[in-house]
């Protein structure tokens, strides 16, 4: 089971998703941006490390969500999603090929990947 953490980024009403490169695991797919926690660190310094290397942002860690668990086929992670502000900087894509601010009713016009679905349905239940 590999340790991941993801950035449920908000900005008023809207949520921040992420279009994985093609040359990435998911080409293609939306998620919320995060990475693999690294050994002897914790999920709270893995998110804003990898926040800061992906989005070339700081942000502020608002709550953390469950940790949700997903079985792709060639790999299982437990992903543990926080909800974040941008605290500083402009966003500047380094992974992926695009993002989206998106309100509640447009979250399903993109094509997620399977364990962010799961995060979705853990963040709108909230």
């Amino acid at each position: 089971m590999i340790e991941v953490c993801c950035a449920i980024i908000t900005k008023g009403d809207k949520i921040l998703a992420t279009r994985r490169s093609h040359g990435m695991h998911l080409g293609g797919f939306w998620e919320f941006p995060g990475g693999k926690i690294e050994p002897g660190e914790t999920a709270e310094e893995c998110i804003h490390r990898e926040i800061r290397e992906e989005l070339n942002i700081e942000i502020t860690i608002e709550n953390q969500l469950e940790p949700v668990e997903h079985h792709y086929p060639e790999k299982s992670i437990r992903l543990i999603p926080f909800i974040c502000k941008i605290n500083s900087g402009i966003i500047t894509l380094t992974e992926h090929s695009e993002f989206r601010w998106l309100a509640g009713h447009e979250v399903s016009s993109v094509n997620w990947a399977a364990a962010d679905l799961k995060v979705l349905d853990e963040f709108f239940r909230k």
